[in-house]
């Protein structure tokens, strides 16, 4: 589920003038670091990315990040040192990378302008959702490739997926674990640091096999809610959400639908009774009942939705948005469930 803040509009002239700060300050002889990436083994290097050819010349010194899923992803990469800076946070940072992410700029909470971007004269740009580098989100990509900045969006928001309708998109084809892991790959090899993206996908895999390891929830349903009380948005088949699903052998109540977070009724809910809410416990405050106290306090008071059994038993799991999302949280998100499950007497 991706941010919706609306973002500055955007300005053409201001774009016209950070791209010929970007270009004076790239042309400055003192810039070692640069001199020395473009020595780097394997670069230029080229990538097919989310139907745009992207090519990065030397390994990125001063990159953004405009969501929290890439940012993630870098951080765990250590490359902390390359990020100039970062925006669109729904959680917490990752356990683990407190410290690594402190000491990189936050320039906005949710989209920022892409004047703001600008302004940290990046020789890189990635995000987590085509809407990001969109008309409607920071800028569309077309404007910062003009500029010199090659831009990388996560191939979990393409590869299968309609973006479109508008909306969060619908999947055409269930999402796998090997997009997530093809992002992480291509941003180290973009960085200069294959054995590192390498490394962290072992991880990743070794994590998911404990989590899945002897587990059956093949009797147990999910429902999944990542965001508002009024219209909530609830996980379609296919997300990141049926990645999890699936791994377990669970059943999402809403696996009849592709939308990725389709806004359903919550008489709609009621109905399909799910054993076991997944519920996202966000930090931001965008729109109603983001933290799971909030999303909580609503199911046990409203007259529709107290009524069912997920409810009056308390049986909720608690995750953070990222972790519903296509990232490398979805598998701290398949080791919550799974833990849960097991909890709830619903897998073997």
């Amino acid at each position: 589920m991706l941010s919706t803040a609306t973002p500055a509009p955007i300005r053409t002239a201001a774009l016209v003038a950070a791209g010929l700060l970007l270009l004076t300050a790239c042309g400055e002889g003192g810039s070692t670091g640069a001199a020395d990436a473009k020595k780097a083994e394997g670069f230029p290097l080229t990538l097919k990315n989310c139907g745009r050819t992207v090519t990065v010349k030397a390994p990125p010194q001063q990159a953004v990040s405009v969501d929290q899923g890439s940012t993630e992803i870098l951080l765990s990469l250590g490359l902390a040192d390359r990020l100039a800076g970062t925006a669109t946070w729904s959680d917490p940072v990752m356990k683990g990378l407190e410290k690594a992410n402190a000491g990189v700029e936050r320039i906005s909470e949710n989209r920022p302008s892409s004047e703001k971007v600008l302004d940290k004269e990046p020789d890189f740009l990635s995000a987590s959702f085509a809407s990001t580098l969109a008309k409607g989100g920071v800028a569309p990509r077309e404007q910062f490739e003009k500029l010199g900045v090659p831009t990388y969006i996560s191939p979990a928001d393409c590869v299968g997926k309609d973006n479109s309708g508008g909306g969060d998109g619908a999947r055409t084809a269930p999402l796998t674990m090997d997009s997530v892991y093809t992002e992480v790959r291509e941003l180290a090899q973009v960085f200069g640091v294959p054995e590192r993206g390498d490394a962290l996908v072992k991880k990743l895999r070794a994590r998911v096999d404990k989590a899945t390891d002897g587990i059956d929830a093949s009797d147990a349903s999910l429902l999944y809610w990542f965001s508002d009380s009024k219209a909530p948005y609830l996980a379609g088949c296919c997300g990141a959400p049926g990645v999890i699903t699936r791994e377990l052998g669970a059943k999402n109540v809403f696996d009849d639908t592709h939308d990725e977070w389709p806004q359903i009724s919550w008489e709609t809910v009621a109905d399909r009774n799910p054993d076991v809410l997944v519920i996202g416990d966000l930090s931001r405050t965008m729109q109603t009942a983001e933290s799971a106290e909030k999303k909580i306090e609503f199911l046990e008071s409203n007259p529709v939705t107290k009524t069912m059994d997920a409810v009056k038993n308390r049986r909720y799991v608690l995750l953070s948005g990222q972790a519903m999302n296509p990232t490398i949280r979805t598998v701290e998100g398949l080791e919550r469930v799974a833990a849960g499950l097991r909890d709830f007497g619903l897998a073997g």
